[in-house]
């Protein structure tokens, strides 16, 4: 089962989340460095970049993604690469861009069990599964991408996911301090790791998948799944 096949293809609307009144908002994800609203003309040059970046990985893989590379590919000085992206890590965030959003925008809006409308408990077993699948598929770059430590954990991507994790939590476990057990579930989801069991060890992703089922359920201290 593949992170493709079990989100939905294109973003959808935004509608009200049916979480608590108290949870608080989503975060934005994406690079920092990108500007509320783009001008036309720098638009299509940064559309232009990604493409060139994109082009590069599908025929050299992640190692070929240079500044100097990306700007030669697309026609352009390499001082607009860096004035765009900042430096390399802030063009592979880029490229990670449009995966963050569409994995926000299926667990605020997308069907169950990632999206609202299943018990808490299930939409947690999912959101991990989903993240799973997600990371083996783009794990060369995820780790190409991967900020620095002390940066790592305050990315915007990482802190919506971790903010969601935690609002499912407390649905579950009410008098449990959420906000550092939802820090350890995501330990069990972080691209180094999952590169170590499965390239490393050689571990397939169904049995990461069950052993995310069973964190769940041992943590929650309900069945697991059937």
């Amino acid at each position: 089962m593949l992170y493709a096949g079990v989100m939905s293809a294109t973003l959808p609307p935004f509608p009200t989340p049916q979480e608590p009144f108290d949870q608080p908002q989503l975060l934005e994800v994406g690079s920092t460095l990108d500007e509320p609203c783009l001008r036309a003309d720098a638009a299509r040059n940064r559309a232009r970049l990604l493409e060139a970046a994109t082009r590069l990985i599908a025929e050299h893989g992640v190692a070929g993604v240079t500044m100097e590379a990306v700007a030669t590919a697309a026609g352009v000085g390499k001082g607009t690469v860096f004035r765009r992206f900042g430096d390399r890590t802030g063009l592979l965030m880029a490229l990670l861009d449009h995966s963050e959003r569409t994995l926000q925008a299926d667990f605020i809006g997308g069907p169950p069990p990632l999206g609202p409308g299943a018990p808490p408990v299930d939409r947690l077993r999912a959101l991990g599964v989903a993240v799973l699948y997600r990371s083996a598929e783009q794990l060369d770059l995820q780790l190409a991408a991967q900020a620095e430590p002390t940066r790592r954990h305050s990315h915007p991507s990482t802190r919506a996911l971790h903010m969601h994790t935690t609002v499912l939590l407390r649905q579950i476990l009410p008098d449990a301090d959420c906000d550092l057990l939802a820090h350890t579930l995501m330990g069990y989801l972080d691209p180094a790791l999952i590169h170590h069991l499965t390239r490393q060890c050689g571990m397939p992703l169904e049995r990461l998948e069950a052993g995310w089922n069973d964190l769940v359920s041992r943590v929650t201290g309900t069945d697991a799944p059937r």
